[in-house]
């Protein structure tokens, strides 16, 4: 691969004309990928048509195939659905209707498709992009256009992104769409869980997907939101098609729900997929599961269909960013095409957005279905991919406790604690590590209140049924400070002998990474801290060392990107108005930056990249052009350290001035709801996987560095850092990441999306360079095992 830089300024859409068509199901941040490929289609000097209503206005043409502007896709960042329409079209199975809609295309010089939609609109335009030559000689032939428009568009280039609320595709992390289907989901349950718990009655969730006799994807459809959802919202049972329950499941789920009763658990909560079956490949229904548990055990149960809400709703911010940044990666992608490139589908790999081959993908797609017609579930969890069978791992893990007397005995005592300010995913996080904690035989402590609560000797066994319902619970139910080890080692020292405490797993922000540091360079004074110690990073500011994500973050943009939504709304109506919002973070801008991206801001002001006055002015002034327009509201993002001098304050009283006569602005300071709220399922989802994960390791610990009696552990790599690194999740000792970090300004020397800020500004019409040495390279699905990364649960 060429790794040299190259910047899209050398790649001119210049006389080129792009289509964009959503067709199939709609998905929440498809208007987010129009949006983009419009911009960055324009932004490249290329002309861009929408087109209406997918492949059957492609078929009809007349005004379904329209000329758009940078304004055209104005405030839609934030709509669900497809503004431009979806269809079904038959017309276009055939011959003669591709013959009609290549006619149509050609009119406009249009040789550049981009295809939002799932499995069968991207074979679609593969079929169209092969037939291309043939179609345009038989227009030819009928006289409908002469020989050197045949020559003129002799190619058509194609490149898709997928948008389904199923994640039904092979070779891509995440479908556009998924994220937000599973906030709905989650929002509903949340909701139900409530009155579940006043009545101490039993709810069956039905999750709404495709059949089983439809293709699948290796990370799963319905049972991929079913099986999400189960882990996110902690539910008792659930029944998906690639897991079939063993025989006699009927009696194994009404021991489990009658043994919930007698803890004094007051609600049960089964998910059964739509096409969920038996070993026998017998359906299993929503209401054949609440028949069973009425008729068995007289509970009171009642079943909710989601049904088409999940489709519904605004995009989460995930997948607003997912979709810009596939949006701008299809036209870059076009933009370099040849005659010789094949179709390719925009897919994301852990964090960077990459081309595969859209064939490849689709095979791959059909042996995951063809092995499910056979009943070789195992095999079809395997064609899953790994974060699935690590979803369905922790599942089983987490929900089914075994009796105590099959459970092993270690006589290990593990401790765990919140250390920081408090991040959503944190209970989640501690409710994990518990369940799997004990599963693996240890007994397992909470600390209250941090290291200062440790110290004070704030810590009491926990047990599997105390952390029951804690995975949607926002905040930190243990007690979180900020208060650092260093003052009270010799007090800590001695509640670890006293307690006899063989592990600890500290889950918290920078000042979690900094305590396990110093409990690290204690050792030598300290014995009691020769034991296995593990990092999870939870803090909203996404600032910790060794890891693209912490537990929080996810759950804070979403909060910073919702309340943006309503700021701009409630200009609706008003004179142009620009907005300045001043986020949290500390000194790391991923919370303004990429909120600023999920939001469509106009700007956003960093601690990570420098700016001055003329900045600011400039700033104002691409205001104040974009003003003149149709565009009648203005966003700008303020991370609270950016600058000392360039308060929040100044900046509003800057635009104020500066606008007068042209816009009025308003100030909003977000505070401390970027740190409350119940948390995203991804936040449920990666604090529960990496939990699991970081105690499995624990135990692997304990068992090396037991000697005689006693657990002495005292290598570097016994006091690690959990984190996700691109596409894996991997532990760091977190002596080795003292040199990538900036303990003065709390923040790691190097951080990952600060190669998306172009994007932004790209996107809000600033002239910007952008590094596409991480792109335009076209990989064959091989070189991945579809949905690896662990970002895919999410």
């Amino acid at each position: 691969m060429d790794h040299q830089p190259k910047f899209f300024e050398n790649l001119s859409g210049t006389g080129k004309a792009i289509g964009v068509l959503t067709s199939g199901g709609d998905a929440q941040g498809m208007n987010a990928a129009v949006r983009a490929v419009v911009r960055m289609g324009i932004y490249v000097k290329a002309k861009v048509y929408f087109v209406y209503e997918g492949y059957q206005g492609m078929v009809d043409g007349g005004d379904n195939i329209v000329e758009v502007s940078w304004e055209s896709v104005s405030s839609i960042l934030q709509v669900g659905g497809t503004v431009i329409g979806s269809a079904r079209c038959k017309s276009f199975r055939t011959r003669e209707g591709r013959l009609q809609a290549a006619y149509n295309l050609v009119q406009r010089g249009i040789t550049n498709l981009c295809v939002i939609g799932g499995d069968g609109s991207l074979t679609g335009a593969n079929l169209f992009r092969e037939e291309w030559s043939g179609l345009l000689e038989e227009l030819a032939q009928k006289g409908k256009i002469d020989e050197e428009a045949v020559k003129k568009y002799a190619y058509l280039n194609i490149v898709g992104m997928v948008g389904s609320i199923d994640n039904d595709f092979c070779g891509t992390d995440m479908t556009i769409g998924t994220d937000s289907a599973l906030h709905r989901i989650i929002e509903v349950v949340d909701a139900i869980m409530t009155t579940a718990q006043s009545h101490q009655r039993t709810f069956v969730l039905e999750v709404m997907g495709r059949h089983c006799g439809y293709v699948l994807s290796s990370e799963v459809c319905v049972s991929y939101r079913s099986l999400v959802s189960a882990l996110a919202c902690g539910a008792d049972w659930v029944f998906i098609p690639e897991y079939p329950p063993e025989e006699g499941w009927e009696d194994s789920m009404c021991v489990k729900l009658s043994e919930n009763r007698a803890r004094k658990k007051r609600l049960n909560i089964i998910i059964v997929a739509e096409g969920a079956i038996d070993c026998h490949n017998k359906p299993i229904t929503s209401e054949k599961v609440k028949d069973l548990v009425v008729q068995r055990l007289g509970f009171d149960t009642r079943v909710t269909i989601l049904g088409h809400v999940q489709r519904g709703g605004t995009p989460s911010a995930f997948d607003r960013i997912l979709a810009s940044r596939m949006g701008v990666e299809a036209v870059l992608a076009l933009l370099e095409a040849t005659p010789a490139t094949p179709a390719c589908v925009v897919s994301l790999s852990g964090n960077q957005a990459v081309r595969l081959p859209l064939m490849e993908c689709v095979q791959m797609t059909q042996e995951v279905q063809k092995a499910m017609d056979e009943g070789r579930f195992v095999e079809a969890v395997r064609l899953r991919g790994r974060s699935f069978e690590n979803n369905l791992n922790t599942y089983k893990l987490l929900s089914h406790k075994k009796p105590d007397a099959e459970l092993p005995k270690t006589n290990f005592n593990v401790a765990v604690l919140n250390v920081g300010a408090p991040a959503a995913g944190m209970n989640a996080a501690v409710r994990a590590a518990v369940r799997v904690g004990i599963t693996e035989g240890h007994k397992m402590f909470a600390v209250i209140d941090g290291f200062e609560g440790f110290a004070r000797g704030k810590i009491k066994e926990i047990s599997w049924g105390d952390v029951g319902g804690w995975t949607g619970q926002g905040g930190s139910i243990l007690g979180t400070k900020r208060t650092l080890p260093a003052k009270y080692l010799e007090k800590i020292a001695d509640q670890m002998r006293t307690n006899n405490i063989n592990a600890l797993m500290v889950i918290g922000g920078f000042e979690a990474y900094e305590s396990c540091l110093q409990l690290h360079e204690a050792r030598s004074r300290f014995e009691e801290f020769c034991v296995p110690i593990c990092v999870l990073p939870a803090t909203i500011s996404n600032n910790v060392p060794g890891t693209d994500f912490s537990i929080g973050a996810d759950t804070a943009l979403n909060a910073i990107v919702e309340t943006c939504d309503r700021i701009k709304q409630s200009a609706s109506g008003t004179k142009r108005r620009v907005f300045i919002i001043e986020t949290m973070g500390g000194y790391c801008g991923y919370l303004a930056n990429m909120g600023a991206l999920a939001a469509g801001a106009d700007a956003a002001y960093i601690f990570e990249e420098q700016f001055d006055i003329r900045e600011l002015q400039a700033n104002v002034e691409h205001l104040t052009e974009k003003m003149k327009t149709s565009i009648q509201r203005g966003l700008v993002l303020r991370n609270e350290n950016c600058n000392e001098n360039y308060t929040t304050d100044f900046i509003y009283q800057l635009y104020s001035e500066e606008g007068k006569g042209v816009f009025d602005c308003r100030k909003n300071v977000l505070g401390h709801m970027q740190q409350g709220g119940a948390p995203s399922p991804f936040d449920r989802n990666f604090g529960t996987k990496i939990s699991a994960k970081a105690m499995q390791w624990i135990s692997k610990k304990l068992k090396e560095t037991y000697r005689k009696g006693k657990v002495f552990a005292n290598t570097d790599d016994s006091v690690c850092l959990l984190g996700m690194r691109r596409r894996n999740l991997v532990f760091q000792p977190v002596a080795e990441l003292k040199t990538e970090t900036d303990f003065v300004h709390r923040i790691p020397k190097e951080q990952w999306w600060l190669k998306l800020r172009p994007l932004m500004k790209i996107l809000a019409k600033y002239k910007t360079s952008y590094d596409v040495s991480d792109s335009g390279q076209l990989e064959h699905v091989a070189m991945h095992s579809p949905k690896e990364a662990e970002t895919g649960a999410i």
